[in-house]
């Protein structure tokens, strides 16, 4: 569903928002793209169990959760960080994720980072048994052709399409489903995270680029200016956003907007990834900092 955002941009600017997130109530957004085919696959395979990797507040590992309880999988999630190991009910994701049937493995920082190692994989399966293995947020081939189906009849008109960048994949599939005339532009929610090579893998076209200066500081860092701007959108437009991905995306935008670098008379599509399940989590931490809660 695409909602017009009905505020007054300069330039003769006109935004629109794609809302992702309303695809399904916990499979939603990005989530839902890059899991359709990847479940397709694991039920071609003849796989019983999904396995996959995240952290705390993880919109993937909720995604995942709740796919495998929709569609007949036993699910694994590795998780970073062991002190999150007796915390489960005092996480909103993860307690969503264990309602779901998920198991769970947790695992120090440094174990983590051995996630894609031919050793630490073989130990998994050793333990968990056979399984079809997702990617840290379901990035992979498969993921970018269900991304590919964001963009629909309709959207060939939008001179800009905007998204929040994790790990490439939605980026990935936009850029190659956008029209010729059409630039993507990415807003990473990770500092430095040398994204360009990952996008440049499934990227076939050249019609992209990311803009990085609107991280607040990395990834899952917020500011009481960032939380101030995404309760603003809500009340002034109904449209909920989270405050890792999406937020950052929408203040993106609309700061370059003010600051004249989009042409005059540019119709800009925004991408809402959904993510909103994080929010309670993070409401939790912002509480606890006295900080401002989100809205939603």
């Amino acid at each position: 569903m695409n909602q017009f955002v009905n505020i007054s941009f300069p330039y003769n600017i006109r935004l629109t928002v794609k809302r992702e997130d309303l695809l399904h109530p916990h499979i939603s957004g990005n989530k839902f793209r890059k899991l359709k085919y990847n479940i397709l696959q694991a039920k071609s395979e003849g796989k019983a169990s999904l396995l996959t990797f995240g952290g705390a507040y993880s919109n993937h590992i909720a995604a995942t959760a709740a796919a495998g309880r929709e569609f007949g999988f036993e699910t694994v999630g590795i998780i970073r960080g062991e002190e999150l190991v007796d915390k489960i009910v005092d996480n909103p994701t993860l307690a969503f994720a264990a309602a779901c049937g998920m198991r769970f493995k947790f695992v120090s920082r440094e174990a983590y980072r051995q996630k894609t190692h031919i050793d630490f994989v073989a130990a998994l399966r050793e333990e968990f048994g056979d399984f079809y293995l997702v990617p840290e947020g379901g990035t992979n081939a498969l993921a970018v052709k269900g991304c590919e189906e964001i963009l629909s009849s309709g959207d060939e008109d939008f001179t800009h399409i905007c998204c929040a960048v994790g790990t490439g994949g939605t980026i990935s599939g936009l850029i190659n489903s956008a029209m010729p005339h059409q630039q993507v532009l990415g807003f990473p929610a990770l500092k430095g995270a040398g994204l360009r090579e990952e996008i440049a893998i499934f990227a076939k076209n050249a019609n992209w680029a990311l803009v990085e200066d609107h991280h607040f500081g990395g990834y899952g860092k917020v500011t009481e200016e960032l939380i101030n701007f995404i309760n603003d959108i809500f009340v002034k437009t109904g449209i909920p956003l989270d405050p890792v991905y999406t937020g950052k995306m929408f203040f993106g935008v609309i700061d370059r907007i003010n600051k004249g670098m989009f042409p005059e008379n540019s119709d800009i599509l925004l991408i809402h990834t959904g993510g909103l399940q994080g929010i309670p989590g993070m409401n939790r931490e912002l509480m606890r900092k006295k900080l401002p809660i989100i809205k939603m």
